[in-house]
């Protein structure tokens, strides 16, 4: 925009001004004017000053971590220095009553210049200020100064501001808090017991011995099915001994198993089981023949026989030729025969039978009822099993109880997973809080039991919890160690993508963008609060294109999240896209009114402040 100023003062000052704003820079044709004053060189240097160029990077300022930096590029008409004169333009911003002095921009005829008859003197200047929230509101002013050190003269034009400032979207970063707990060990699904007893059989006989049955293995089958444990499978293998024929062994094997599956059913009829636990049992027999399995298992635990007898039979059992009935003759004219036959086949004639019975366990609501009862100190912590203990503050999701029970784990267990999951629940409460004091206090105490826990075993998942910690506390320097330790550490890549993005939070605020989209990119792909901060990071680098798709993508995740509308409402301004703009910020005022006076002031909007459809869009 074009404005012309007529100042009239007791010198006649007349000022003219072009000034044009863009995005990323203000360029202004600054015509400085100057006061009727003696001294002819200084004159000229003020009126030439009228031709002068001035151009902003960025107009307005922006924020980037926690900072502003401005670069001011003054271009002066051709033979406007003098020789051994000064020409310097004071730069400063100014907010309210706070007044923060950045630099001048100096030219000089001798050295700098030597050629300014006949070629325009050009200088850049960077400036660099830190932000605070009394800065937000401000400009960035100048004024030119000629001078003659000689005569001790010098001349200033007005006071201009030449952008404004601040704008703070670099500040709309979300923060990322990722915990992990150590998984508690304790299966509540039905897990079965095997329990393992075996009948022995005469020579080719399938007849259970009133012997076996009052023996110890007799008596012991009969106790445990007394006590109707809940059984799901019996499987019963018969076998029998090397000698005989294929079909003598076969029916052998068979009826041994079905003898004692007989003997099974019977005994649950003795001891009363009603029909339905009965008949829920399933029955598995199996008959086992021609396998020398059971026979060498058996010869190699001898310890009578030599290796050298041993050797000769093996010898025959894995190298012989023929079939089994030929081998088994084969071992007949062994001189240690005589005492396999009478030693080692006995213990082959049998029945193995293998139960699996549900293994009691506690229901969920009396792990409950008692993790209540230890965490509070009414039960004695061995009540339950140390699994157990942490498996029932899985049962709640009540935090505040969740820390209980995982205190009182602690306590129990002495475990690093124990302290892990105690210092993971504080970081979870440390999120909630909305008091600052609160939400310190809950990562102090996290950081203790993490550090207890790495104590008692480095491991990735309480570094990542300890950089979460150190994150929330705002101490970047410890929370970036433990999240690249935790990072290296685990071979679980959903570790890897927690730290990845935790760390990507302190990259955006420390304006390193390309590192942020890089972690951001390998981080929690699915957390909506990833996606907004990879948008946002996009923004901020002013790749726009990929700012406004990822944008979409953050709200298609979390429609409720009104930020990730007004970012991308931002990044259509960027795009000059009026239509996006006003549809976006709309969505955002419905969600979050307060945004209304955001936009309102926000100077990502000031070239659409005027626009009757902004105007509409934030009614």
């Amino acid at each position: 925009m074009n404005q012309i100023f007529n100042i009239h003062s007791q010198q006649q000052l007349i000022f003219n001004c072009n000034m044009k704003f863009t995005k990323q820079s203000f360029s202004v044709l600054l015509a400085l004017g100057a006061f009727t004053f003696s001294g002819c060189s200084l004159k000229q240097m003020i009126k030439l000053s009228k031709q002068q160029q001035l151009t902003v990077t960025p107009s307005p300022l922006e924020v980037h971590a926690d900072t502003v930096s401005t670069e001011v590029s003054v271009l002066l008409p051709i033979k406007m220095l003098k020789k051994n004169k000064i020409y310097t333009v004071k730069t400063w911003y100014q907010a309210a009553d706070t007044k923060v002095e950045l630099g001048e921009v100096e030219f000089k005829q001798n050295p700098d210049f030597p050629n300014a008859k006949t070629e325009q003197p050009k200088l850049s200047k960077k400036f660099i200020f830190p932000y605070s929230d009394n800065l937000k509101k401000g400009d960035l002013n100048i004024q030119g100064t000629a001078y003659n050190f000689s005569k001790s003269k010098f001349k200033s034009t007005e006071v201009l501001p030449i952008a404004k400032g601040a704008i703070t979207t670099s500040r709309l970063v979300k923060d990322i808090y990722f915990t992990a707990f150590a998984d508690h060990g304790y299966n509540n699904k039905e897990e079965l017991e095997p329990t393992n007893v075996g009948f022995f059989f005469e020579k080719g006989k399938s007849v259970l011995r009133k012997t076996e049955i009052k023996s110890k293995n007799g008596m012991f089958f009969e106790a445990f099915v007394a006590k109707k444990n809940v059984t799901r499978v019996v499987t019963i293998t018969g076998s029998h001994s090397p000698e005989g024929t294929e079909t003598i062994n076969t029916k052998l094997s068979d009826d041994r198993a079905k003898s004692i599956s007989d003997f099974y059913k019977e005994t649950m009829k003795k001891f009363k089981y009603n029909q339905g636990a009965a008949d829920s049992i399933q029955f598995v027999l199996k008959a086992v023949v021609k396998d020398w399995t059971s026979f060498k298992d058996t010869l190699s635990n001898d310890k009578k026989l030599t290796q050298a007898e041993k050797d000769e039979v093996l010898a025959i059992v894995n190298g012989g030729s023929g079939d089994f009935i030929e081998k088994e003759k084969q071992l007949q004219k062994l001189k240690s025969y005589k005492y396999i036959a009478k030693t080692i086949y006995p213990n082959l004639r049998t029945a193995k039978t293998e139960i699996l019975t549900v293994k009691p366990k506690k229901t969920d609501a009396q792990i409950s009822i008692l993790a209540k009862g230890v965490s509070e100190g009414s039960i004695k912590a061995d009540t339950l099993t140390n699994e157990e203990l942490l498996y029932a503050a899985t049962l709640t999701p009540d935090a505040s109880e969740k820390e209980k029970i995982y205190n009182a784990a602690s306590k129990k267990a002495d475990t690093w997973q124990a302290y892990n999951n105690l210092g993971a629940i504080y970081v979870e409460l440390a999120k909630k809080q909305l008091n600052s004091n609160d939400k310190l206090s809950y990562a102090d105490k996290a950081v203790v039991q993490l550090e207890l826990a790495n104590k008692k075993e480095e491991n990735a998942l309480s570094l990542v919890n300890l950089g979460t910690a150190y994150a929330i506390k705002g101490d970047w320097s410890k929370a970036i160690i433990a999240l690249d330790k935790a990072y290296s550490l685990s071979k679980d890549e959903a570790i890897k993508k927690g730290a990845n993005s935790v760390k990507s939070v302190y990259f955006i605020k420390r304006a390193k963008y390309d590192e942020a989209i890089a972690a951001l990119q390998n981080g929690v792909s699915e957390d909506p609060t990833v996606k907004y901060n990879l948008a946002l990071s996009y923004l901020l680098k002013k790749d726009f294109e990929k700012a406004k798709v990822s944008f979409d993508e953050a709200t298609t995740a979390d429609s409720k999240n009104a930020w990730a509308y007004y970012a991308g409402a931002i990044t259509a301004a960027r795009q000059n896209n009026l239509e996006i703009l006003t549809s976006r910020l709309q969505k955002a005022i419905q969600l979050d009114d307060t945004l209304r006076a955001k936009a309102l002031e926000d100077l990502e909007f000031v070239n659409f402040w005027n626009n009757d459809a902004f105007k509409n869009a934030i009614k």
